[in-house]
C-alpha cells in the first residue's frame, strides 16, 4: 500500500514524527509477528519515546487486544 505524502504530514503534524522515521519503523515492523504480545509491546515502547507521549498499561493491553483480534480500522487515512 502506498500512502500519499499528505497522509504523513497530517501525522508529522500531530506526531511531530517525520516520514522517514515512520518508514524505517514500518519496515521494522514487516520482519517482526504483529500477533505476538512482546513484539507489540516492544513497538509500543518504540512510539511512545518516539512521540513523547506516554502509554498507560491500560493503554497498552487496549492496543495489543485490539491489534491481536483484528480490530483495527482498514482506513488508517480516518484516523488522523
Amino acid at each position: 500500500m502506498e500512502l500519499k505524502d499528505d497522509f504523513f504530514k497530517k501525522v508529522e503534524k500531530k506526531t511531530k514524527v517525520d516520514k522517514n522515521t515512520i518508514v524505517d519503523l514500518a519496515k521494522k515492523l514487516q520482519a517482526g509477528n504483529m500477533k505476538d504480545e512482546t513484539t507489540l509491546k516492544e513497538v509500543i515502547e518504540t512510539l511512545s519515546l518516539m512521540t513523547g507521549k506516554k502509554v498507560s498499561k491500560e493503554q497498552e493491553e487496549k492496543i495489543i487486544c485490539t491489534i491481536v483480534e483484528d480490530k483495527v480500522p482498514k482506513n488508517i487515512d480516518k484516523m488522523f
